[in-house]
């Protein structure tokens, strides 16, 4: 996962959880800042990304998004996907 993609993940996740939280606090987070910074990081990622993902980011697909770099993060983190030693 390159750099980019990491930041994009973590707004993704930042994303789901200020979604989350809105009806458990009752709280209004800053949605469209978010989705600001989704699209700024979506335009920085560099030319040889996947097309799944630019895919999902251009269909505001966030959910499917995150769980593609999350697959990204299993498979490269031995410890995420039991290939780790124990």
């Amino acid at each position: 996962m390159t750099e980019n993609e990491a930041k994009l993940y973590r707004k993704l996740s930042e994303l789901e959880a200020a979604v989350g939280g809105m009806s458990r606090e009752g709280t209004k987070p800053d949605l469209m800042g978010l989705f600001e910074e989704l699209e700024e990081l979506s335009r920085a990622l560099p030319s040889g990304t996947s097309p799944d993902l630019r895919h999902y980011l251009q269909k505001k697909s966030y959910q499917k998004a995150r769980l593609f770099l999350e697959g990204m993060l299993t498979e490269n983190d031995p410890s995420r996907n039991g290939a780790g030693g124990s």
